[in-house]
């Protein structure tokens, strides 16, 4: 596999990556859709990396209510190590979207000075905070839009959002107009119905998983 190819790999040669595999303990597992990868709780202090495929990490709480906390790309770092408190009682999980296949590092010996002093094991630390990073800013965009009242003011500021993010008036969603309800926290049929009265109102169009936005973005009117 191209392992260099991932951005946790960044600067480290596939042999490279071949050695700290070894030299780590790392597993690997692969996921078929809708299994779990990662329960926080029991992820045994690890951190995972997604090698291929698509998953998300949901959240569950006392009632059983499905949030999607954030999308996890091909080369992602996850792990409650990294940053979520399971405290509360809420059940947070990793869950692969179609097949996947993740790898797996124990935090403490990936933070432990390496004994070899190996360049290639502070490039993957190095790396590792980078993700994170991103990751907290991805993070940040959501209580953004989590933070707007309506469930069209939620629309608004994520679609806001994808199209600062594309550069362009249309772009792709990451999800399904389903998984996008459980994104933003609401009821898929009041979502469907806000959609609607949007696209009646010639704001926006909306085609599958494809987004135009149609009425200046810098401009909020509800």
């Amino acid at each position: 596999m191209a392992y260099s190819r991932l951005a946790v790999f960044h600067d480290i040669t596939d042999s490279e990556v071949e050695a700290m595999i070894h030299c780590f303990r790392m597993r690997q597992g692969r996921f078929g859709s809708g299994q779990t990868i990662c329960a926080y709780g029991e992820s045994r202090g690890e951190v995972g990396v997604l090698l291929r495929g698509q998953a998300a990490l949901v959240r569950f709480d006392y009632s059983g209510t499905r949030t999607i906390l954030e999308r996890v790309d091909e080369g992602s770092v996850f792990g409650e190590v990294l940053a979520f408190t399971t405290d509360l009682g809420d059940c947070l999980e990793v869950v692969s979207e179609g097949e996947s296949e993740a790898l797996f590092m124990d935090f403490d010996h990936l933070m432990r000075r390496c004994e070899k002093a190996c360049t290639y094991h502070s490039k993957l630390v190095q790396n590792m905070f980078r993700l994170v990073a991103d990751q907290t800013r991805r993070l940040s965009r959501r209580v953004e839009v989590l933070s707007r009242r309506s469930i069209r003011e939620k629309l608004h500021c994520y679609f806001r959002l994808c199209r600062l993010e594309a550069g362009s008036d249309t772009f792709n969603l990451p999800f399904s107009l389903s998984a996008l309800a459980d994104y933003i926290s609401t009821d898929r049929s009041a979502m469907m119905r806000e959609l609607k009265k949007m696209r009646e109102s010639g704001r926006v169009i909306v085609d599958g998983r494809r987004v135009t936005w149609l009425e200046d973005g810098a401009t909020e009117r509800f």
